[in-house]
């Protein structure tokens, strides 16, 4: 009887190993190397790109600024000067002011106010520009009493007390009263003033702002304050 050949017992290891020498093989041949998994380095931006990265950038800021100080200047406050010399000792020609355009939203304008504003449409005023902006002391307000007499400002028959004016008063005014949406306003070089007395009311639709600061000249420089001129209140 033949005797069967001896059977090998690390036969099923080869095997095995064979097996898996043929997957690490097939593996290798299909998956990517980590080299292609990685992404692709992003080239180098230009020399001109660059330049027109930061033109771009600029260009922004620039818009930006623009809108906002046009906003500011339209809603806020704006710059002004001072043209000539009917407000005279108080602003002197040149002076550079800040006008504030914000106050007047919450209360109305107040005796002793100085207020920068478009000439009203008066044949007074005809020949001048009505992109001339004119400015003066708020002196009366609706429902006060005015007249002038005697070099002085009588509001509600009670005497100003002015220590800003340049000089007395050389004309008179009879007795008025300062109609609703309507203000007086003189300018403290009173006889060389082109104001209330020459041309009558300004309406406060056209004020355009308080004058707040004054910027120019430096040794001048700070806030306009607005003195207490109402009369006092009658005692009951």
């Amino acid at each position: 009887m033949p005797i069967p050949p001896a059977q090998d017992q690390n036969l099923p290891e080869s095997a095995n190993q064979l097996d898996r020498a043929s997957q690490t093989s097939q593996t290798s041949q299909t998956s990517p190397s980590s080299e292609t998994n990685q992404t692709p380095p992003t080239p180098q931006t230009s020399g001109l790109g660059k330049l027109w990265q930061q033109v771009r950038d600029n260009l922004q800021i620039v818009v930006v600024a623009l809108i906002l100080a046009f906003l500011l200047r339209t809603f806020v406050a704006e710059p002004r000067y001072i043209p000539s010399d009917s407000m005279i000792p108080t602003l002197q020609v040149d002076d550079r002011l800040v006008v504030d355009k914000v106050s007047y939203l919450f209360h109305p304008p107040q005796p002793g106010d100085i207020v920068v504003f478009n000439p009203p449409d008066v044949p007074e005023l005809a020949a001048i520009s009505k992109d001339n902006a004119f400015i003066k002391r708020v002196i009366g307000v609706p429902g006060q009493e005015i007249r002038v007499a005697q070099g002085r400002v009588y509001v509600n028959n009670q005497p100003l007390t002015e220590d800003y004016l340049a000089s007395p008063i050389r004309y008179q005014l009879a007795s008025f009263v300062v109609p609703e949406g309507q203000v007086f306003v003189l300018g403290d070089n009173r006889n060389y003033s082109n104001d209330s007395h020459v041309w009558g009311f300004l309406p406060e639709v056209n004020i355009i702002g308080r004058a707040w600061f004054r910027f120019f000249p430096f040794d001048r420089l700070g806030f306009l304050q607005s003195p207490d001129i109402s009369p006092p209140q009658e005692e009951s």
